[in-house]
């Protein structure tokens, strides 16, 4: 447990770079004491970071949240700091590109589910009845505009954040009377290391250099999640048009869409 702090509390998962970086960063500037997670070792580095100011409590914990014990793991360092927490950021998040069939393994297909569906359900299962039951707290889940459409060259991925964009609106809807809010986050391509670990290098949207910016990203979600809103299409104006498109295009002119930026070998 660490010294009492008078800031709030703030959890944020996925935190070891990119939009959870950035997201952590933001709420530390917002005076919150950060617990935040990764499953890399860049996570202390992270935390080294956001300590130097010396205004804020950080805690790291390195955790894989593909795995049940791992999400079980945070859920034990965050209880044992002994805090209430105020925000809770599910961020963390990860992607496979490539054909479905004979393009990807089933190992990483599962992993993306593992990591964007299953953990997003179980932190936050751990997480809510105690905010609902002191009756306040702000919730922030990562969803994409990629939820919009399906995910031709990205299936599975795709698919995974429909479940947390419909999770997140689900919850938001359900705690409107409880004083506990929940946003989505939805950004669009942005300019971190997701489509390197996804294997994207060689797609249009991989190798485009006009990706957002992830501290204007999680800018504009911090705004809104303390606003209590329901959703953000958080980046560039180039991204907000994209996502305001997304909802009158034909599913079947979206997904041709996407598989002109996902498809392997596109970016040649």
């Amino acid at each position: 447990m660490t010294n009492p702090s008078e800031n709030p509390f703030a959890v944020v998962t996925g935190a070891s770079s990119g939009i959870g970086f950035e997201l952590a960063r933001q709420l530390a500037g917002h005076g919150f004491d950060l617990l935040v997670v990764a499953e890399d070792e860049g996570i202390e580095e992270a935390a080294a970071d956001l300590r130097r100011d010396g205004r804020n409590q950080i805690t790291a914990v390195r955790a894989d949240l593909a795995q049940y014990d791992g999400v079980e793991q945070a859920w034990a360092a965050i209880e044992a700091t002994g805090r209430s927490i105020d925000v809770l950021a599910l961020n963390a998040g990860r992607g496979i590109g490539g054909e479905f069939v004979g393009g990807t393994d089933l190992a990483d297909e599962m992993n993306v589910i593992d990591v964007n569906v299953t953990s997003t359900v179980h932190l936050a299962k751990r997480a809510l009845p105690g905010m609902v039951a002191r009756g306040r707290g702000r919730v922030l889940i990562t969803s994409s505009i990629a939820s919009m459409m399906p995910g031709t060259y990205q299936a599975v991925y795709n698919a995974s954040k429909s479940f947390t964009q419909s999770f997140a609106e689900a919850l938001h809807a359900e705690l409107k009377d409880t004083g506990v809010t929940v946003t989505s986050l939805m950004p669009g391509p942005t300019d971190t290391n997701f489509f390197h670990r996804a294997e994207m290098d060689d797609t249009r949207v991989g190798a485009s250099d006009k990706k957002d910016d992830p501290a204007l990203v999680a800018e504009q979600a911090i705004r809104a999640l303390l606003d209590g809103r329901e959703k953000v299409q958080a980046g560039s104006v180039k991204t907000k048009a994209q996502a305001a498109a997304s909802k009158v295009m034909p599913d079947r002119a979206k997904a041709e869409m996407h598989r002109r930026m996902a498809e392997p070998g596109s970016a040649s």
